[in-house]
């Protein structure tokens, strides 16, 4: 492993982190593995990002990229993937990305019998880290700006969504069109996510979601090779950040800031604001094992305030 490896730090159950692994099967590339919780706390993630709670995280060096739509954009850019950029779909396919990441994803959980979704958990996690996870979960949505539907309406919602991706796919092979793009992507694994969970098929009605999730799961996760922590660390330790990119005027920069999701799993990151641009917002952590780590999050959805 050296300081172009891609490390991927996830966890196996992870929706999000099956977004990416599933763009590393497209593309056909190496990454390395490293395995987290799926509750903090993150013992071989929480020293390199300072807390951010949210999985996945893909490190390369000394860069942390948080957020799968910014780790998106940045395979886009390193294996000249365009069609894989955040902002690449269009409509309705736009349309159908934002159903999928906001009420889709999280009536995935609402929608489920009470004792059904426990007794689920407890067949992955066992019982007390179902207990843990619930724990944490509920804490991390208390101060949460989304309310998704529950119960009746939350099934209604992932039924209606469901109907309308077999519609739309009834006339195109992928969402993004002839070949699988960003959209494709980030709709794929809340459906998965909503087949694993409620362990229903789908139904035969839907013939083109399910030629459609057929092919994407065949994509496979790349060549994936397992990672221990002391290699990511030294991989940390021993690269330098990569040079920034072109950057905006910011009264911060310079400063010591907070960034953090504006939605959910609020956790701030305190760094020194080293850039900040119409894509991202990168900060500086000076850490005692690693030196120097770039975090880079996204623009969009975060919140910038000095520390």
């Amino acid at each position: 492993m050296d300081s172009t490896s891609l490390v991927l730090h996830h966890y196996e159950d992870s929706p999000y982190a099956e977004k990416i692994r599933l763009m590393f099967g497209y593309l056909n590339t190496s990454w390395c593995s490293l395995l987290s919780p799926a509750m903090p706390p993150r013992p071989h993630l929480d020293p390199l990002v300072g807390g951010y709670r949210r999985i996945p995280v893909l490190q390369q060096g000394a860069d942390l990229f948080c957020d799968t739509a910014l780790i998106a954009n940045e395979l886009a850019a390193q294996m000249d993937q365009p069609s894989l950029r955040v902002d690449s779909p269009e409509a309705p396919a736009a349309a159908l990305v934002a159903r999928a990441q906001g009420d889709v994803f999280f009536s995935v959980i609402t929608s489920q019998p009470p004792l059904k979704l426990l007794k689920g958990l407890v067949s992955r996690f066992g019982l007390r880290d179902t207990y843990r996870f619930f724990k944490d979960r509920t804490r991390m949505m208390k101060t949460a700006t989304i309310r998704p539907p529950r119960g009746e309406r939350a099934a209604q919602v992932i039924e209606q969504f469901l109907q309308d991706l077999n519609q739309h796919l009834a006339h195109s092979q992928f969402l993004s069109g002839a070949t699988p793009g960003y959209a494709d992507f980030a709709v794929i694994h809340p459906t998965t996510f909503y087949l694993s969970i409620s362990g229903a098929p789908i139904s035969d009605t839907q013939p083109h979601l399910q030629r459609w999730v057929q092919e994407m799961v065949s994509f496979g996760h790349g060549d994936r090779q397992e990672a221990t922590a002391d290699a990511v660390f030294a991989m940390a330790r021993d690269a330098e950040p990569r040079e920034l990119p072109l950057g905006d005027e910011h009264a911060l920069i310079g400063r010591l800031v907070s960034v953090a999701p504006g939605d959910y799993g609020q956790v701030p990151v305190s760094g020194t604001l080293v850039c900040v641009n119409e894509e991202r917002i990168i900060v500086a952590r000076e850490t005692e094992p690693f030196g120097a780590l770039h975090v880079h999050f996204p623009r969009a959805g975060y919140t910038l305030s000095a520390a």
